[in-house]
C-alpha cells in the first residue's frame, strides 16, 4: 500500500476526505465524499442520535448510492453542514438523475460539542462546503479536526475529568486487493481501551506528578459507576456524547451486505470503548462500497469492525489538549 495512503480510509479507491472547523470555538464538520457514488448502509446503535438522510439507506427503499457522508459538530444544528455538501456536488454535477435536476445523496450525523468551546458557533453550509473543497485522497488528517474540533471521551463527571480526543482513520488491505477502510469522530461517553487497558478517558483526578495515559492516570468508568458518586451523577448525565462514522470498501456490496457491514463495524466500536451504546451515546456508522471487488459480507464486516477500533484508537492518539481537557498528542 502507498504510504500515501496507509491505515487511511482513502486507500479505499474512490473516497475523499477533507475537514473544516473553527479552532477558536471547538467545532468543525469532516466530509466523505465518493463521487462516483457508493452503495451505501447505516446502523445506529446509540440511543441519542442526531442524523439525516438516514430512512432512505433501508434496504427496502429506492435509493441505492450516495454521494458524500457528513459527520458533524453542533449537535443537532451541525446537520446544516450537509446542505454545503449538497450544493459543492450540484456544483459538479454529481447527484442522483431524477430526469429533471441532479440531487446529491448526502446522509450525515451529528455529535454534541457544545459543551466544549464556543456554543454559539457550529458548523453550517459554509463549512461544509469548504470541508468538500479541502477534501482529498491524501492520507486522512487526524486528531483535533474537522467533526472532532470539540470532541472528548470519559465524560461520567462532564468535562471535569475528561479528557481530549478527536478524528481517527485506519485501513486494513485484506489480500486479493480488497481494502477496508474507517473513520470515525470519537465523542464517547465511556473510556477508550487499547489491548485492554485504558488510554484515554475518564482521569482520577489525582494531584502530583501523573504521566497522561499512566494507570494510575484513569479512574476507569466501569468501576466509578459502582461508587455512590458514581450512582448520584448517573441520575443527571447528559446525552452529549456520541460516536459517528464510516467503514469504506472496494468490495462490492449490495445494500442489504453494507447494512450488514455497518452493523457488524460496531463490534469494533464495542471493543475500543468501554461503555459503548449507552444511553447517553447517539453512536452511528455508515458503511460504503465502492468497487467490484469479490468477497464475502462477513469477511468485510469481520475487518471492517477491526478498522474502526484502530481508527477510534488513532482518534484519542492523535489529539492534543485543548478547551482546557488534557490530550495524549504533547
Amino acid at each position: 500500500m502507498n504510504d500515501k495512503y496507509q491505515d487511511s480510509i482513502v486507500a479505499v479507491r474512490g473516497i475523499e476526505v477533507g475537514h473544516a472547523q473553527n479552532d477558536i470555538a471547538l467545532t468543525g464538520c469532516t466530509v466523505i465524499l465518493c463521487r462516483k457514488g457508493a452503495v451505501a448502509g447505516v446502523d445506529v446503535r446509540g440511543s441519542a442520535p442526531g442524523t439525516r438522510e438516514t430512512d432512505l439507506l433501508d434496504p427496502i427503499n429506492l435509493v441505492e448510492k450516495v454521494h458524500a457522508i457528513v459527520l458533524a459538530g453542533g449537535s443537532a444544528f451541525g446537520l446544516d453542514a450537509a446542505g454545503g455538501a449538497m450544493r459543492y456536488l450540484e456544483e459538479h454535477k454529481v447527484g442522483f438523475n431524477t430526469g429533471v435536476a441532479r440531487v446529491p445523496i448526502v446522509p450525515a450525523a451529528i455529535l454534541y460539542d457544545l459543551n466544549l468551546g464556543d456554543k454559539n458557533v457550529r458548523p453550517d453550509a459554509e463549512m461544509g462546503y469548504q470541508a468538500c473543497l479541502n477534501a482529498s485522497a491524501d492520507r486522512v488528517v487526524e486528531g483535533n479536526v474537522g467533526a472532532g474540533s470539540g470532541a472528548s471521551v470519559g465524560k461520567l463527571f462532564g468535562n471535569m475529568l475528561a479528557m481530549k480526543s478527536g478524528v481517527g482513520s485506519a485501513s486494513i488491505d485484506i489480500g486479493n486487493g480488497i481494502i477496508v477502510g474507517a473513520i470515525a469522530a470519537l465523542n464517547a461517553w465511556g473510556d477508550v481501551i487499547e489491548a485492554g487497558k485504558i488510554i484515554a478517558g475518564l482521569r482520577s483526578g489525582r494531584v502530583g506528578p501523573l504521566r497522561v495515559g499512566s494507570r494510575e492516570y484513569f479512574a476507569d468508568t466501569l468501576k466509578m459507576m459502582r461508587t455512590l458518586a458514581g450512582r448520584n451523577v448517573m441520575r443527571l448525565a447528559t446525552k452529549a456524547n456520541t460516536v459517528i462514522g464510516a467503514v469504506a470498501t472496494n468490495a462490492a456490496l449490495t445494500k442489504v451486505e453494507a447494512t450488514k457491514v455497518a452493523q457488524m463495524a460496531h463490534d469494533g466500536l464495542a471493543r475500543a470503548i468501554r461503555p459503548a451504546h449507552t444511553m447517553l451515546d447517539g453512536d452511528t456508522i455508515f458503511a460504503l462500497s465502492t468497487g467490484n471487488k469479490q468477497s464475502d459480507v462477513t469477511t468485510i464486516g469481520s475487518f471492517a469492525a477491526e478498522a474502526m477500533a484502530r481508527a477510534i484508537i488513532h482518534a484519542a492518539q492523535m489529539s492534543a489538549p485543548a478547551g482546557g481537557l488534557p490530550g495524549l498528542k504533547t
